[in-house]
């Protein structure tokens, strides 16, 4: 009876902070308005909140076939660190699936929201009791997170992917009252809007009880978020007993530079390709303030490229432990994955285009049974026979492909070729300047990729 009197005293509270719009509706003369208004801000927080408690999930996350989240190459890094001594440990595996959730809101349906009240509602009056509602929905949230996620240890039993079912059920409620809004004839009932409140409040009191009681009062089988898998620990390798017997570091110029593949990778995504397109009709416009905001956002995306691919590779130091090789993170003092020495193990030389520019060496590992897949990445490293001398690794060859002046010529020539066209728009006589921008954001995203492989193509037998 003690366990469940806070639980039964905070059920109380959802109820109550639920309850308060019903007040605005019967006692303050509320409209569907504004009640679009306070679960558009619920809806806004909950996210925030999801992708904070994403964070800190202790359990993994298998992900969605055939997808990739923003920064997913930190999908496969193991280990934590703290931010502060009172808070969990936060797992940088999680971030990819935060930024999908604040991406996702804050890219589309936030804004969608927001030029929807602007443009087609009413001019919102700021209230008391519209203050006092947001807020009360708002410390309901704040409270379930510090009380509950992190003060029982919520956050060992969930993974990352589960957290957005509640901002995905917020979502659908603001999306039903906004389509609703649109019979402005309608907004005036108070039966209407009673029952909306009311069935918002048993929606939020179920989800309550289901999180906390852990049983289910519907036989209803509804996906909300795509797929949502089961929570399943993950796989964490064991370091071997033996002591080091030799390390080598990556090399951090080259981790950097080849971070650039993965800045080209994120300008070729949807929302990136959106970014540039309207920051090529600001340009055109001539707006500095959407120019300065896209410029910011483009700036913001490349270089969370380019630390998370930094985070991913440029902290490890390869280590020798007895018949192991171990890829340690100084960082968050865990290994990443350990690969044995041996017969099964294949090791086979990577031509990246970082190396030759950078006469550095890198080589893939097959057979390791501590990663999906079984193939690793070993390197960037500044000096690769070195490397393979100091961690004595079975590898006889090491030689790249040799250069070709001929390949070179063919790709660099095509790649001329495709950076002509979009140039001869703003060059050729009788095509205004919007023509050309226009034309641009239209075939931009083609010649982007076709010039992409040429240049890889020349540059892999530079």
């Amino acid at each position: 009876m003690t366990q469940r009197f806070p639980i039964f005293v905070r059920g109380l509270g959802v109820i109550a902070a639920n309850c308060i719009p019903l007040v605005g509706v019967t006692a303050w003369g509320w409209d569907l308005w504004l009640l679009l208004v306070v679960y558009t801000a619920e809806a806004a927080f909950s996210v925030l909140i999801a992708a904070t408690k994403a964070l800190f999930a202790e359990q993994g996350s298998p992900g969605r076939p055939g997808q990739h989240e923003p920064l997913h190459e930190l999908r496969e890094k193991r280990g934590s660190f703290q931010l502060y001594s009172n808070l969990p440990p936060i797992y940088p595996r999680n971030i990819p699936f935060a930024l999908t959730v604040l991406g996702v809101w804050f890219g589309f349906i936030g804004p969608i929201s927001l030029v929807y009240l602007v443009t087609l509602g009413p001019a919102i009056q700021v209230s008391v009791g519209l203050a006092v509602s947001i807020a009360a929905l708002l410390f309901s949230q704040i409270e379930e997170f510090v009380v509950e996620y992190i003060g029982t240890g919520e956050y060992r039993d969930v993974s990352a992917q589960e957290l957005i079912r509640t901002p995905a059920q917020l979502t659908l409620v603001l999306l039903f009252v906004g389509l609703l809004t649109l019979g402005g004839s309608r907004a005036g009932r108070i039966t209407l809007l009673t029952g909306l409140v009311i069935g918002k409040t048993l929606s939020s009191v179920y989800r309550f009880y289901v999180e906390h009681f852990g049983g289910s009062l519907l036989d209803v089988n509804i996906d909300l978020s795509d797929d949502l898998p089961r929570s399943e620990p993950p796989p964490e390798p064991k370091m071997p007993e033996e002591p080091v017997e030799a390390s080598v570091v990556v090399d951090k110029k080259s981790v950097i530079l080849g971070s650039l593949s993965a800045v080209g990778f994120a300008l070729v995504s949807r929302f990136t390709l959106l970014t540039v397109a309207a920051l090529v009709v600001a340009l055109q416009i001539g707006h500095p303030v959407w120019i300065g905001l896209l410029s910011v956002v483009l700036l913001c995306i490349i270089g969370a490229r380019m630390l998370s691919f930094y985070l991913r590779y440029g902290t490890i130091e390869y280590q020798r432990r007895g018949e192991f090789l171990v890829a340690y993170d100084r960082l968050l003092e865990s290994p990443q994955w350990i690969a044995t020495v041996g017969p099964g193990t294949d090791f086979s030389v990577i031509n990246a285009i970082v190396d030759r520019l950078r006469d550095t060496g890198r080589l893939r590992i097959t057979g390791v049974d501590s990663v999906d897949g079984g193939s690793v990445q070993f390197g960037p490293l500044s000096d690769l026979d070195e490397a393979i001398n100091t961690l004595q690794l079975p590898v006889h060859q090491t030689e790249r492909p040799e250069r070709d002046p001929t390949i070179i010529a063919a790709a660099g020539g095509l790649l001329l070729f495709f950076l002509a066209v979009p140039a001869g728009l703003f060059l050729a006589p009788g095509i205004d300047s919007g023509t050309a921008y226009a034309s641009l954001v239209v075939i931009g995203p083609f010649a982007v990729i076709h010039a992409g492989i040429l240049l890889y193509v020349a540059l892999s037998r530079i």
